[in-house]
């Protein structure tokens, strides 16, 4: 029988969970008790319904994963929790977490990960809780755990529980007069079968292998040594009959490979390479945790985010899964690009425009009113869970290829020629100074709200943009009537273009400036989208005076 220990602590400033949980340098978490009080504090938040609860526990396979993950158990035993699904090795994708939570109606799950941010003790590492429905903590219960948090004073924990992780298995303890149990699962499994349940694995395996009337279609999927490798594997060789050289980079490591594992056009430059060298048909990337993808067809022809959105809300039909439960609405993310807008107009479904965040799509999937949402970010989902899902964004392009019979170019340009296109960038200045990052803000604000600029006309070379609408987004939530105010300053054109100013809380360190641009044409879809985007952005930087600010003359990346 073992003891619960009070151990007392000092609270840690910063610890305020982002929109996507705690995330700091590996060495800030490495502090005495840091760890600790904010596992506690999530702990402490939930306080009401822990007593006798289940959670999952797992992570994207980073530096520190297996470390806190030890600690969550010794914590959790402490704090009166009845029951831990932990993925073995530490390892679950934020995808999974999010069904697995659903599936066995749990009180939540804690995630360990830094998403796209590097891995490695000198990089990054996060940490998060998500909650029963399986999306993100809401704003009401991050703002109550970083309360916690400041005034913490001590930590229950049971320290002599060792759980061996490594192994699938079933683990019980007794903790004074409770018992407690760990069930270390398949961290692979029920994913993949609720994968076999959405999609038309016999049809995708056609299309993978060939037919009599089709050639084999030629893939590369990149897990970029993240957490999605195990996934890949089981599902593209195990299941739908791939080849080893149809995927790459396959095996988690602590600090991915030395690797940034953002599927981006600057991070994945080398899966891009390999597509157009290889002669693949269609190469994928999926970042740290799993849930984020890059798209790209032959010759490495790049599918924006939102473009990709805007093709799969038009061909929902081609996944079973839709076919069953049917398709309720749409959303996107302020910044992303407004192309599945005109797709939802067309398809005569309600569409939703949210702060960035995924948890602000939960409680429309909930409510029954979203099926398929997606950010910038190179972010899509849909109410299958409620995070986004980088294999399933896969599968479903695979999905309505092996429906229409087209490439992937193909696709993209019928789709074009129907509703136009919108030419999207998004620049990131990262680790700049805060202080002129947040005058620069102040003074473009004061700028866009002064009299006369809403009908005010910007010139660059060819190109006239008149506003038609300038203010800092808010949102209020049609559910529950919640409110997220100043949420990015947005400059919107007449012609339906588009300049959205933000500053990320997503980084560890210094503040990151992103710049959108959306630039749309109704029927210029086959122009070279830097030369298309250009006007709009020379219009961007002078409204802004943002090299000035930044002290940057480019960004830290494009995409």
């Amino acid at each position: 029988m073992s003891s619960v220990q009070t151990v007392s602590t000092n609270p840690y400033e910063g610890q305020k969970p982002g929109t996507s949980g705690l995330r700091k340098k590996v060495k800030v978490f490495l502090q005495e008790n840091y760890t600790e009080n904010f596992i506690q504090s999530i702990l402490d938040a939930n306080k009401e319904s822990i007593e006798g609860s289940t959670l999952v526990v797992g992570g994207d396979g980073r530096y520190l994963v297996k470390e806190v993950v030890s600690k969550i158990i010794k914590i959790s035993a402490g704090n009166g929790v009845a029951k831990l699904l932990v993925g073995q090795n530490g390892i679950l994708s934020t995808p999974a977490v999010s069904h697995i939570i659903r599936k066995y109606k749990t009180l939540g799950g804690i995630v360990l990960t830094a998403s796209h941010n590097p891995g490695g003790i000198n990089n990054d590492f996060g940490i998060k809780f998500n909650c029963s429905n399986g999306g993100p903590a809401p704003d009401n219960t991050t703002n109550e755990i970083y309360k916690i948090s400041a005034a913490i004073k001590q930590y229950k924990i049971v320290p002599d529980i060792a759980c061996d992780i490594d192994k699938v298995g079933v683990y019980k303890f007794k903790v004074e007069d409770r018992d407690f149990e760990v069930e270390v699962i398949d961290s692979v499994k029920d994913y993949v079968d609720y994968m076999k349940e959405i999609f038309d694995f016999p049809k995708i395996k056609t299309l993978l292998q060939g037919s009599e009337q089709r050639k084999p279609f030629r893939v590369l999927i990149d897990s970029m040594n993240g957490v999605t490798g195990p996934y890949v594997k089981r599902i593209f060789i195990d299941e739908l009959g791939a080849f080893d050289d149809n995927v790459r980079r396959v095996t988690p490591l602590e600090d991915f490979g030395g690797a940034h594992p953002d599927p981006n056009l600057t991070y994945a430059a080398d899966l891009v390479t390999a597509v157009k060298n290889g002669g693949y048909d269609l190469g994928a990337a999926f970042d740290g945790d799993g849930d984020r993808n890059m798209i790209i067809g032959r010759d490495a022809f790049f599918v924006t985010p939102s473009d990709s959105l805007a093709v799969l809300a038009h061909n929902l039909e081609h996944v079973p899964y839709f076919q069953r439960t049917g398709v309720h609405g749409f959303a996107r993310s302020m910044p992303t690009a407004a192309a599945v807008d005109r797709v939802a107009e067309a398809l005569g479904k309600e569409m939703f425009q949210v702060p960035t965040g995924w948890k602000y799509f939960g409680n429309l999937m909930d409510a029954g009113r979203l099926s398929l949402c997606g950010e910038e970010s190179f972010g899509t989902g849909s109410d299958h869970v409620r995070e986004k899902d980088g294999l399933w964004a896969a599968l479903a392009w695979l999905s309505v290829i092996a429906g229409v019979g087209k490439s992937v170019e193909d696709i993209l340009i019928e789709h074009w020629k129907k509703f136009g296109r919108n030419y999207f960038t998004r620049y990131d200045y990262e680790e700049c100074a805060s202080e002129s990052c947040a005058d620069m803000m102040r003074e473009l604000e004061r700028r866009m709200t002064a009299p006369g600029f809403v009908g005010s006309t910007f010139v660059s070379g060819e190109k006239s943009y008149v506003v038609a609408l300038a203010d800092d987004f808010s949102y209020m939530d049609p559910v529950d009537r919640s409110v997220a105010m100043k949420q990015g300053l947005r400059i919107v054109f007449e012609d339906g273009s588009r300049i959205v100013f933000r500053l990320s809380g997503t980084g560890s360190s210094g503040a990151t400036v992103r710049l959108y641009i959306d630039s749309y044409e109704a029927t210029s879809v086959l122009g070279s989208a830097q030369e298309m985007l250009a006007p709009l952005i020379d219009v961007a930087l002078r409204i802004s005076d943002l090299n000035k600010y930044t002290g940057r003359d480019k960004p830290t990346v494009i995409t």
